[in-house]
């Protein structure tokens, strides 16, 4: 007979907890808040290798390996560090005679591919580099990223900016609302808060020793601050 008894004490209990009562936030203005850096690149990636075709596909295997295998030993005499050449994609397709009536798809040959990625940790020898590929046997680049490396450190005089530009419309929209700013009750960076690693501007397939303008990297932060706002004074 007592059990009732405990079982309604407990559930007044819990229903008069101050920790299950509701917690109303204070009222505060949210606004984001832009910053950008502008820095040149210190690294780039150029991507590039050899397509070779022949009858069979060992023949073309074969014979791409081989010619890959002189682009990788010049890239080494030219000083780049096996470390940063690494392989991107390798590839082995048959190749198909062009059909001018219906009918069952009749090989032709082989195209066998090897492309990698080059890392440069200098970017003034990009042009060298694309006339190694080209000279030593390279059929094919796609193309040139050029990037920065220690972005995040480098975004530290942005992310003052994206704050300063958040607290300035704040400002703005407390003056316009008849309020004051009160502290700032919370700050987040867009992305979850660390920037990428790198940032990348990709470029268009070029040819050997063309003329190559790295120009410069435009770094960007967006954060997003609320201020508890408060009777204006």
């Amino acid at each position: 007979m007592k059990h009732p008894v405990i079982l309604f004490a407990l559930a007044g209990t819990l229903i008069g907890s101050p920790a299950l009562a509701q917690v109303v936030p204070p009222p505060s203005i949210s606004v984001s808040g832009e910053g950008t850096v502008s820095v040149p690149p210190d690294m780039a990636l150029i991507d590039g290798g050899v397509s070779s075709e022949a009858k069979t596909a060992r023949e073309a295997s074969e014979a791409n390996n081989a010619a890959m295998g002189k682009v990788l030993l010049a890239l080494k005499a030219g000083g780049l560090d096996e470390k940063d050449v690494q392989t991107a994609r390798l590839s082995l397709q048959p190749q198909y005679v062009q059909q001018t009536r219906p009918g069952p798809n009749v090989i032709s040959g082989y195209r066998a591919s090897n492309r990698v990625t080059i890392r440069l940790r200098d970017v003034t020898k990009v042009a060298a580099t694309i006339d190694t590929l080209v000279s030593s046997g390279a059929n094919e680049i796609g193309g040139i990223n050029f990037m920065v490396e220690k972005a995040s450190k480098l975004l530290d005089e942005a992310r003052l900016e994206a704050v300063a530009d958040a607290r300035r419309k704040a400002e703005i929209y407390a003056k316009a609302a008849g309020v004051s700013l009160g502290m700032p009750v919370s700050i987040s960076e867009e992305g979850g808060g660390a920037p990428p690693p790198m940032t990348f501007r990709k470029m268009a397939g070029v040819a050997a020793a063309a003329p190559v303008a790295q120009g410069e990297e435009t770094l960007r932060v967006t954060v997003s601050v609320a201020w508890e706002i408060k009777p204006a004074q």
